[in-house]
């Protein structure tokens, strides 16, 4: 099971790089983009956060806070936040149960090997904690402009 347009956001708390931690619910009050992605360090995981980077101010003037999340470390996430200057928080979910409440963490294939991993995906919540749009199988390009249109509307 996973959440759903117009579900409320469970109340989480994740490790974030720089050793900080971060609360789902601490976003209340202001729109929240959390998009996930399978691992730093990769080419499509990082030409989306730098398209995260490159419109990040974009997104604060609108009141908008956003998140990557992965299943990397901290450390892994501190390292790939200083390569590529991200100004936003990068959480790390190990054990996924983030990416499993967001129905993110699924069988994937490869070369016909059957993997659990990422899909990458996108979601905006609302100031009330609400989901008001998922983007799932995101493609990269155009994704952020596409996603902040939504929030300009």
């Amino acid at each position: 099971m996973s959440l759903e347009v117009n579900d409320m956001i469970p109340d989480m708390v994740l490790s974030t790089d720089g050793g900080q931690e971060f609360s789902l619910h601490s976003a209340k009050g202001k729109y929240l983009v959390i998009y996930f992605y399978p691992k730093d360090n990769t080419p499509g995981c990082t030409t989306e956060s730098c398209d995260f980077r490159d419109m990040y101010y974009d997104f604060e003037k609108h009141n908008v806070i956003v998140v990557g999340v992965s299943k990397d470390s901290v450390k892994s996430h501190d390292k790939f936040k200083s390569d590529h200057s991200l100004p936003f928080p990068l959480l790390s979910d190990p054990d996924t149960k983030l990416c499993e409440a967001f129905g993110v963490w699924v069988e994937k294939s490869m070369y016909g090997k059957k993997y659990m991993g990422i899909e990458r995906s996108t979601f905006l919540i609302d100031p009330t904690g609400k989901i008001q749009k998922i983007w799932r199988k995101v493609k990269i390009p155009n994704h952020v402009q596409e996603v902040l249109a939504e929030i300009k509307e």
